[in-house]
């Protein structure tokens, strides 16, 4: 008999990926799909990065590394913070992972004890509440909405704190709304967590991707706080499943300890093709996909608009817009199924990010060219 652990029971599926499979089953019939529903940016890896990578394999020496990552990576991640954001972040603190789930999944199975409560924004990534579920954790919910950027308060923490909450997870920028917190913000909510005994994680992995103000890290004011970020987005390594995370001094090797038995080391040639991810010509090519995600935001927003989407607050970083669908659906997840059969647009339904007004709310990626944007947006209108 197939026998399967109860907590499977609270783990639900990937909702993006059941519409990315019908996306890719029109596809095979003929149907020229737009794809706006993965969060995953559409330009190739920067040549410089593919370069490094394939100079690595052609020396056959493809063997593990330290579990905590290659020394050269984790001095140049070090270095990056100190060049960028003026933040004196360690080496020593620099953990290399497969991809931001990796680091998460680490920082989880180090900080959860079985019944831990941790809260998250609702609306928010939905891996998280089924990474702290893996690890008989418990998600508890945070309804956040306009009127606060999406994005969690003190008052938020404090009231849905209880004996058994162990911190609080945020992101900044933010999926699937875009939203950021800035420094002050950031700090105010370590100090409410901090001043329950509890742990802050803060998951950067959109830095970089920013319209209309400076990147920061939440590292720059705060120091106890687990950050996570990643190659995948800014970087454009999504493939290649490399992530890292600053840990907080006293905690790195409890990180390793798992970090050992759980990977035994990230992959060797993207650790390698990484050292080429902060060459200044590799930040020159990033920065030009960074003005080409604004140029589509600004593109897509007013085209939306137009149609009756409704956006309270715009999105500042990431590359997603988080539409108020209410004035032309009674749900999105009919509107999403519509649009993907009728219109070949994908799209995702709220229901991917939590329980909160899902019904109300599409996550719309900008993560194609300016041109199939638009067209999009006029395969839309037609359609409603």
């Amino acid at each position: 008999m197939t026998r399967i652990a109860r907590r499977m029971a609270d783990i639900q599926p990937f909702h993006v990926m059941e519409i990315l499979k019908r996306a890719h089953a029109l596809a095979a019939e003929g149907r020229d799909i737009i794809h706006l529903e993965v969060g995953e940016p559409d330009f190739p890896s920067p040549a410089p990065i593919v370069e490094a990578g394939r100079r690595f394999l052609t020396s056959g020496h493809v063997h593990y590394t330290p579990a905590l990552g290659l020394t050269a990576l984790r001095e140049a991640i070090a270095r990056f913070y100190r060049d960028r954001f003026g933040a004196d972040v360690a080496p020593e603190r620099i953990v290399v992972t497969p991809g931001a789930s990796g680091a998460l999944m680490l920082a989880l199975g180090v900080l959860t004890d079985p019944g831990d409560e941790w809260l998250l924004p609702d609306p928010g990534y939905p891996s998280n509440r089924h990474l702290v579920r893996s690890f008989e954790g418990k998600p508890v919910a945070l309804p956040v909405d306009a009127t606060t950027r999406f994005q969690p308060t003190p008052d938020h923490v404090a009231a849905a704190w209880t004996p058994s909450t162990r911190g609080l997870m945020v992101a900044s920028p933010a999926n699937p709304t875009g939203t950021l917190l800035d420094l002050d913000e950031i700090v105010a909510l370590r100090d409410t967590v901090a001043a329950r005994g509890g742990v802050l994680i803060v998951d950067e992995i959109y830095q970089g991707l920013n319209y209309g103000v400076e990147a920061s890290t939440a590292l720059g004011r705060a120091d106890d706080v687990f950050v996570v970020n990643s190659f995948s987005k800014y970087f454009g390594m999504t493939g290649w499943r490399l992530g890292w995370m600053v840990v907080p001094e006293g905690y790195v090797r409890e990180i390793e300890k798992l970090a050992q038995h759980f990977f035994i080391s990230p992959s060797t040639p993207a650790q390698h093709a990484a050292l080429a991810a902060f060459e200044p010509g590799t930040l020159e090519i990033l920065e030009a996909r960074r003005h080409a995600f604004a140029d589509r935001r600004n593109a897509l927003l007013p085209a939306l608009r137009d149609i009756g989407f409704r956006f309270a607050t715009e999105p500042q970083g990431a590359f997603y817009l988080y539409a108020d669908i209410s004035d032309i659906a009674a749900s999105s997840e009919e509107l999403a199924q519509r649009l993907i059969e009728e219109a070949g647009v994908a799209t995702t339904p709220g229901i991917d990010f939590g329980d909160n007004a899902p019904e109300r709310h599409l996550r719309i990626a900008y993560t194609t060219d300016e041109a199939r944007l638009v067209e999009a947006a006029e395969r839309i209108r037609r359609v409603l």
